[in-house]
């Protein structure tokens, strides 16, 4: 099975997670094909993302504003302000864990979604919430925590696949924010990926002029995918 003779469906459409006064769909795989690590290698270098064990890859008919991206780690230099983010976080102890439930994942959690995104759907979950979106049966996720003196500041969700990492979610305790450790967590990433030799980070999508996805602008070697093909940021 390769990205080339696997069957693709749209969904119906729903409401956009981004845009209140727009309906998105997504492009997803055949659903009686399994899933695997290196099937969705595959499909992630074609831009597409997981939710849990839901693969997809938004295909609107109104809107093309979600914009797969990922980071060049060959190329990636750290900028000034990379630097000093790096620099703001140097007595903090990062380490990679499998993925899995624990209560302290969840409390941190739960905390961020509160304080975060209280007004989205995402606010108050459960630990199945937790699971049901971060974990799947693939084998390939692994947890990047970060901890000050013992105490978990942060944990990056991520997937390790042969064709790079992709980056699922970082959630981080809310009273930090000077650390900015979401950006901290993506350099944690560009690191292990340059430290396996793995050549790309996957970021997920881009928006451009969104407030919760300009973030990823400000890493350098920035390529997104358009047309069937990655293309350097403009």
């Amino acid at each position: 099975m390769n990205s080339h003779n696997l069957s693709l469906y749209i969904t119906a459409e729903h409401t956009c997670g981004y845009f209140d006064d727009r309906l998105s769909a997504n492009l997803i795989p055949d659903p009686k094909i399994e899933m695997s690590a290196p099937l969705y290698n595959l499909l992630v270098g074609k831009g597409f993302r997981r939710s849990g064990g839901f693969v997809y890859r938004p295909h609107c008919r109104e809107c093309q504003a979600c914009i797969p991206c990922r980071i060049n780690t060959q190329s990636f230099r750290p900028s000034r302000r990379l630097r000093r983010c790096l620099k703001a976080n140097a007595d903090l102890t990062t380490r990679v864990v499998s993925a899995h439930y624990k209560e302290e994942y969840f409390s941190l959690y739960e905390r961020y979604l509160n304080q975060r995104h209280l007004d989205g759907n995402m606010a108050h979950p459960t630990r199945e919430d937790f699971m049901s979106f971060l974990l799947n049966d693939w084998g390939c996720s692994i947890f990047i925590e970060s901890r000050l003196e013992g105490e978990l500041l942060c944990v990056a969700v991520v997937d390790f696949l042969s064709g790079g990492l992709s980056a699922v979610y970082t959630f981080f305790d809310p009273e930090q924010a000077r650390r900015s450790l979401g950006t901290f967590a993506i350099l944690q990433q560009v690191w292990l990926a340059q430290l396996y030799e793995l050549p790309h980070v996957y970021l997920g999508y881009w928006i451009d002029g969104h407030p919760k996805m300009d973030y990823k602008r400000n890493f350098p070697a920035l390529e997104i995918y358009q047309d069937e093909h990655w293309l350097p940021f403009p």
